[in-house]
Formats: C-alpha cells, structure tokens, sequence
C-alpha cells in the first residue's frame, strides 16, 4: 500500500521545471543576448512612432545630425518659439538704423521722427533655454562661396534687410554691393563671394501683383500650377527663406486662374482661402523636392507675421490701433483677430507630409506681443497726405510693417539658431 501523498510533496512536485521548459527558457535567454541590440533597436523604433502619433515631432528635429550646417542641438525639451520678451539694454539693438544704409525709407522710424526707442531694447527668452547669440563672423564664413535668398512678400523683405544689417559691419565698403533687378534684390559680399538676395513673390505662384513696384492690386488673382514662373530664380540657392500670408487675406475667397495671363477669355475658378494657400503650399514643397538637395541645402518657413490694427483685441478702445503704442502685450494667451488658425492648421497639414526637411520659423506668437515695434506713421509716405489724415493719425498708421532695429532681428536671431542648432 502506497502512502498517502502530503499537499507539501504535490507542491513541490509542481514547482519543478521539466527538461522540455528548461530546454525553452535558455534558448530564450541564449537569442536574447545574442541579438538583444536588435530588439531593442526595433522596440525603441516603435516607441518613438508612438510618441511620433501622440506628439508630432518635426522633420527638421528629428533627423537634426543630417541636416546641412547644423554644428550643435538645442535641447530637445526645448521650444525657441516659447517664451516671453525681457528688457536688454547692454546688447540690443544689434546695430544703428543710421548705420545700416540699406534699410528701405518704410522702416527707418527714428530717420521719421519716432520720438522713442523703447522697442528697440526688447530681446526673446525662450522658457527652457536660451538662443545662442547671433554670430556675424559665423553666418558670413557659412555664407561663403554659398547664396541665400528670402522669397515673399514686403515683410521676408525686412526680414531680408535685417539680416543685411546684422552682417554688413563686419564687410569692408568696397568688398559690397547691393543692387535690384526687377523682383530681385542682391546684396553682395565680394570678399566672400557670397550674396544674400530677396525674390519678390508674394504668393510665390504667379500673380496678377508681381511688380515688385506697382502691385496694389485690389482683385487679386494666382494662377494655378506657375510656381517654376519664379521658382527658375531660386535654382541653386543654397539657404532658402519663404514666407507668404498677407497678400492672400483679401477676404474669404480667392480667384485662381487655371489659364495663363495672356488668355483673351480667362478660366478663373474662386476657392476658399484656405484651399487656395494649401494649393501654393504642396505647390512649393514640389519644387523643393525636385529643386532642392536634403545634404547640401536648407529650406526654412516664417509663418504669418501678426498686424496690430484693432486696439479692442488686446483690451484698447474701440477704433484706435497701434498707432502711439510703446507697451508690449503681456497676456501669453494673445492671439490677435488678423492671424487665421485656419492657415496655420493648413501649414502644419502639409508639412507634416513633406518628403524634404522644411524648418518652420514659428515667429506668430512671440510677435503678437509687440503692438510696440511697427513702423506706425514714422515712416517714407509714397502719396501726399490729406488734411483728414494729417488730423487723425489713427487713419493713415502702418500696423503690419516693422521698424528696424527691431522685431525682425529676433526673427533672424530664431533662424540663426535653427541653422546651426536645429
């Protein structure tokens, strides 16, 4: 008769391991550590397409050690963009107005009487780190042998002129030049065999406003499809500036023409504004594919640049502007009436699709703090003013345009960094 078996034996009995799951479990272990890099490069992959869904994180950011010039990384918890404005005296501004005699006559406030200077003296903190300080001597030996060019409207004209006058100093008067032919603007620095240039393109398409004199078109009209109209000007640009926004806010339609100018009967269709800018928008990223090299170029973006005419948007009274304002907004939440979400949104759409590496100077925030910095009436007036206006400032104050010194060398600032420390 055999004995009874105890609980405690059946225990033990289940707690030994057969040879079989032995057998299995060390072969686990054994593949494991031969090829344990492999797993963890692909579950690390997967992670990183998990955070990509739950927080989209930029081209330019992630693929950063390939991107052309790049010298350095800011920090990844960093944003540039977010931050607030704090007073400088010691280094801003950067350069005189007097001192830069390309500045263009619309935005040399103090040359047109501006009484202050306080905006002037304002430089951008980001929350979580700091901008590197602009290196003149380093853009120009980058810029060497190599050109550059702003593509867009008035506003990536002074952003291009600011960064003119950031560099210009350090160039002996004989070793530069700066000359227009028709759209474009070349600025040259002959000891380094460099040109910085500024293309006037509006809409970047074909327009009915390219003159880059007289364009004050109240119908405007793009055509469809032209981007290679000017886009034969940017060949061989080796750091390419875009901007557009302004020229497309002429209500909530747009005409686009499907034809071409020179047409007796023109085929002109009307598409919301926001269909008719995603339309230039793959438009440009196209021709940056086909045009552009990903290892020896790079393509930046500046997003709206915020007006200032209704005083009722930051708390003022009603009918006023920016016109006598020397105060900043100091609510972070700010985002003015003139700027459309709806572009924006656009903007990061296609973007987000793009197949070359496109840096977005996300510059619309920290400028609709600065109802301060715009030219006002304190510059070149091209028509006589009236009685009315003379009496009224309020009527005839520039709330788009930006003094120089002043907001636009931040802008430069932001893609300086983002040039060498993407």
């Amino acid at each position: 008769m055999k004995p009874p078996i105890s609980s405690s034996s059946v225990l033990i009995r289940k707690a030994r391991l057969s040879p079989y799951l032995f057998t299995l479990l060390a072969f686990i272990f054994f593949v494991a550590i031969l090829y344990g890099e492999d797993f963890m490069c692909i579950f690390s992959q997967q992670l990183q397409i998990y955070a990509d869904q739950v927080q989209p994180v930029s081209r330019t950011e992630k693929k950063w050690e390939k991107l052309p010039f790049a010298i350095g990384k800011t920090l990844e918890s960093c944003d540039v963009f977010s931050g607030s404005w704090v007073r400088d005296e010691l280094t801003r501004p950067h350069y005189q107005e007097s001192e830069c005699p390309y500045i263009q006559p619309q935005l040399t406030c103090q040359e047109h009487g501006r009484p202050d200077k306080e905006y002037q003296y304002w430089k951008w903190q980001p929350n979580d780190c700091s901008l590197p300080d602009f290196n003149a001597t380093l853009m120009l030996e980058t810029l060497r042998g190599k050109r550059m060019m702003f593509v867009g409207d008035s506003l990536n004209r002074g952003q291009y002129v600011s960064m003119v006058c950031l560099l210009h100093s350090l160039i002996p008067e004989d070793e530069k030049s700066m000359e227009t032919f028709d759209s474009l603007t070349v600025f040259t620095a002959k000891k380094y065999n460099a040109t910085i240039e500024f293309y006037w393109a509006p809409f970047l398409l074909e327009s009915n406003s390219d003159d880059a004199v007289i364009h004050r078109i109240s119908d405007r009209i793009v055509r469809k499809g032209s981007i290679n109209k000017h886009g034969r000007y940017w060949k061989g640009v080796d750091i390419l500036v875009f901007n557009t926004y302004l020229w497309w806010m002429t209500g909530l339609k747009m005409k686009i023409l499907l034809g071409s100018f020179d047409d007796e009967v023109k085929d002109i269709i009307e598409l919301s504004t926001e269909d008719a800018y995603r339309m230039a928008m793959k438009s440009m990223l196209r021709w940056v594919r086909k045009n552009m090299d990903p290892k020896k170029t790079r393509v930046f973006f500046t997003s709206m640049s915020p007006s200032h005419a209704k005083s009722i948007d930051w708390g003022g009274e009603p009918g006023l502007n920016c016109y006598n304002q020397t105060t900043l907004i100091e609510d972070p939440n700010y985002w003015g009436s003139d700027c459309r979400r709806s572009i924006m949104e656009v903007i990061g759409e296609v973007f987000s699709k793009s197949k070359f590496p496109i840096t977005f100077l996300n510059v619309t925030q920290l400028s609709s703090y600065r109802k301060d910095a715009h030219t006002q009436i304190y510059k070149k007036q091209w028509n006589p003013l009236t009685p009315e206006q003379i009496a009224n400032p309020y009527s005839y104050a520039d709330c788009v345009h930006w003094c120089l010194p002043g907001l636009q060398d931040t802008w430069n600032e932001l893609l300086f960094a983002k040039l060498f420390y993407p």
